[in-house]
């Protein structure tokens, strides 16, 4: 029998990510849409990762018994004081779009360290009496220009130290070994063969 699981996001590139890196373990994931479970807007107003999945996650856990996971995630450049970090994704609609804001990106990083890394939480809830943490971090660099037509987000300028090639341009099947969501979906994994939960 299927574990099933809810991921609390309407993001279909991360679900597509998240069911590509989970069947294999025999683990079902749902959308939102697919139970036709619609929570109320949240203020993602957490001080770290960890609080903001946490709230996404809560707010899908009222409407449900099943698991659900939330990550929140997010490129942190070191020269530049790790921002966008938490801001990730508000960084990229204010400066109009991801090509615009990785552009910003590299100008300003011009003449200086170009370290990051790509950090994810992922909360679990309705698994065991308190929410459960697994963090994955990946290391590597901001590079000048975009490379490769896979991913999303800031995917075509962040080379990965693990592979050497940007996750934008990295197989669909390396990603899903080396990101920050596959190696906190990893610990996930883990956790539920350890827990007896899945096999």
């Amino acid at each position: 029998m299927a574990y099933e699981i809810v991921l609390a996001t309407n993001n279909k590139h991360k679900l597509t990510e998240v069911r590509e890196i989970l069947s294999p373990y025999g683990i079902t994931v749902y959308g939102l849409n697919d139970l036709n479970l619609h929570p109320e807007d949240v203020e993602e107003n957490g001080k770290d990762y960890y609080e903001n999945a946490l709230i996404k996650a809560q707010s899908v856990q009222e409407l449900t018994n099943l698991p659900v996971i939330a990550d929140d995630s997010g490129i942190e450049v070191i020269a530049l004081g790790n921002i966008p970090g938490l801001r990730s994704a508000r960084y990229a609609d204010e400066c109009g779009g991801y090509d615009n804001a990785m552009a910003t990106i590299i100008k300003n990083l011009e003449g200086k360290d170009r370290s990051a890394r790509f950090m994810c939480d992922i909360v679990a809830v309705n698994i065991d009496e308190k929410p459960l943490l697994f963090e994955g971090i990946a290391e590597g660099e901001i590079i000048d220009h975009q490379d490769g037509t896979r991913g999303f987000g800031y995917d075509p300028i962040f080379k990965s130290k693990a592979t050497g090639v940007t996750f934008a341009a990295m197989s669909v099947e390396d990603k899903n070994i080396y990101s920050h969501r596959a190696l906190a979906l990893a610990k996930l994994v883990s956790y539920l063969k350890e827990t007896g939960r899945i096999d």
